[in-house]
């Protein structure tokens, strides 16, 4: 996220100072174009000398650039940055990325339980279960799956910023019921699973609400697939959705993507049970053992979609 402040303060500044990418790079004699379009959009690390000369091109002074430089130098500081994790992968670094610095991070998951909610059994059974799926190759330089044990760890890892006492963000997610069925994994697996759920809806900042199979969404309303929502302790850092797939991820900074998920999410809380009947929902399961499709969910009322507002306001205002 500091990197990609950094880039849209840096095209702002370009913009202002009416030069192109061209003008930019043959000023400065930089051999390569995509370098400036790599530092705009935050895919690379910025070097501070490269920034500092953007800001010297671009006439920055005062608190503003002394801002800039020190967004420049948290977004390159990426080894201190991992030392607070006792393990990480690059399958795993991503949304650790993500979830630094978060006030709120909603997540809505269709058939596998968010990596924050994870028991240790459990995200082995779904890294395990994703492994034949990593290199068709055969060639193990290509391979994009790494150790089981250590994936897990890097899971577990990730769950720290959640479970801290302070600092710790926001978090909000709607779970399928289909994510905690028989075709989740092991009974007793499904079983841990369940009261670790029952136990982190119950920390102040955990809101955790179950979809069932006969929910009704908004106006029949169908979820295309798994997102997350971030919003960031700094107002400054854009708010950001992520879309993850098999073996890449989409991560969008569009206002007009956010505010679309948004107006989805809101739609998914209204149809889920109640945070109160979810742990109800929970404890039930777990004390059977097991999620069972043939159970008859509390009663819960088709959720009307809300109002669509007008385009002008925030959607995100909540």
């Amino acid at each position: 996220m500091r990197r990609r402040r950094l880039g849209l303060e840096l095209r702002r500044l370009r913009e202002s100072a009416r030069l192109t990418g061209d003008q930019v790079i043959d000023h400065l004699g930089w051999a390569s174009a995509s370098k400036l379009s790599r530092l705009e959009n935050g895919r690379s690390r910025p070097d501070p000398r490269d920034v500092r000369d953007l800001l010297e091109l671009y006439g920055v002074t005062g608190p503003l650039r002394d801002q800039l430089e020190a967004i420049t130098r948290e977004a390159g500081d990426v080894r201190s940055w991992l030392r607070s994790y006792r393990a990480m992968t690059p399958r795993q670094r991503g949304f650790a990325e993500l979830e630094a610095g978060c006030a709120d991070i909603r997540e809505y998951s269709p058939f596998v339980v968010p990596g924050l909610l994870q028991t240790r059994e459990y995200a082995r059974t779904r890294i395990i279960s994703f492994r034949p799926l990593g290199n068709h190759s055969g060639d193990p330089e290509k391979s994009d799956v790494d150790d089981p044990e250590i994936e897990v760890e890097a899971r577990m890892a990730r769950q720290q910023r959640l479970l801290r006492e302070d600092d710790s963000p926001r978090y909000a997610a709607v779970l399928e019921e289909a994510a905690l069925s028989r075709r989740a994994g092991p009974p007793e697996v499904v079983r841990a699973q369940l009261n670790q759920l029952c136990k982190l809806a119950a920390l102040p900042n955990v809101t955790l609400q179950v979809l069932t199979t006969n929910a009704r969404i908004a106006n029949w309303y169908m979820p295309h697939t798994g997102f997350s929502l971030y919003r960031f302790a700094d107002p400054q850092d854009p708010e950001t959705l992520a879309i993850e797939g098999h073996s890449t991820n989409q991560v969008l900074n569009d206002r007009d993507e956010l505010d679309r998920y948004t107006v989805v999410f809101d739609w998914l809380q209204s149809a889920a049970l109640s945070p109160e009947d979810t742990l109800s929902w929970l404890a039930e399961m777990a004390g059977r053992g097991h999620g069972d499709p043939g159970r008859a969910a509390p009663s819960r009322t088709p959720a009307s979609p809300p109002v669509q507002r007008r385009r002008t306001e925030r959607l995100t205002g909540q």
